[in-house]
């Protein structure tokens, strides 16, 4: 779907740059002038279509970019090795609607001071590069920590970093298939079009005392119990407390009939 957005978006915008310029023809502007409002108007159009916010800057530069690399001669190869790279790092998201975001160093310290104080098990939903994994496991080694990344280059990488951390394991993987009922804290750093399915999910899975903390992004439906921002940074902590069984819907108690006497003769 949001390629199709895309390529709607780079089509609008060169039909209103063309109907721009026939419209006043006294203006005729350079080659570089012509993309750079062709990119603006497919930059406007995905804001109009309410594309993710890392669609704009990517219509902006797409022609222009066009353009740099023809007159740059660059020979094919390369273009199918940026695709790959590209596609290594950015296919997921297409699917997943969550782009990669990494946490910083900031928000990395202000999660360390708030897990809990004894042995834990945390699962990070869409580690990227393990670089927070690799953070925490080194500051923690007395809990054990779990990746779980669906990207192919982050993926390799963040296996790379955690290689000699014992306590600290990466899968590839669907975040919507990987259980949580055995993981003590959930982190999740998304985006927020997965929010309300991922409150679903926690509130059904995870067992009584178990957190939820997300980066950046709150759940649509619940209140969170801890609202916490980072020292150094703008980024905000929602802490999420479940309590197992007590999530699910009460069932009804069954009530036998009520016996009414018969009526005398």
């Amino acid at each position: 779907m949001h390629l199709v957005k895309a390529l709607g978006a780079q089509i609008t915008g060169w039909f209103i740059a063309i109907l721009a310029l026939r419209l006043v023809d006294s203006v005729q502007p350079s080659p570089w002038g012509l993309l750079l409002m062709q990119g603006g108007f497919a930059a406007a159009t995905a804001w109009w279509m309410r594309a993710p916010p890392w669609w704009i800057p990517i219509h902006l530069a797409f022609s222009p970019l066009i353009l740099l690399a023809l007159r740059a001669q660059i020979a094919p190869g390369w273009y199918l090795g940026i695709f790959l790279l590209l596609a290594a790092v950015f296919w997921p998201t297409l699917r997943s609607r969550v782009p990669l975001f990494l946490t910083n160093r900031a928000t990395a310290d202000t999660l360390l001071r708030i897990l809990p104080s004894g042995p834990f098990r945390l699962i990070d939903l869409g580690c990227g590069t393990g670089g927070l994994l690799a953070y925490l496991a080194r500051s923690r080694p007395d809990a054990h920590f779990v990746g779980l990344e669906n990207a192919p280059l982050p993926l390799l990488v963040a296996r790379i970093l955690t290689r000699k951390l014992p306590n600290c394991a990466i899968r590839g993987g669907d975040l919507w298939a990987e259980p949580l009922h055995e993981y003590d804290v959930v982190y999740a750093f998304l985006a927020p079009p997965p929010m309300g399915k991922l409150g679903r999910k926690a509130a059904r899975e995870l067992r009584a005392g178990a957190q939820l903390i997300s980066n950046s992004f709150a759940l649509p439906d619940r209140a969170p119990a801890r609202t916490i921002h980072a020292r150094r940074g703008t980024r905000t902590l929602y802490v999420y407390e479940f309590s197992g069984a007590a999530e699910k819907p009460a069932k009804r108690a069954s009530v036998p009939p009520l016996a009414i006497p018969a009526a005398e003769a």
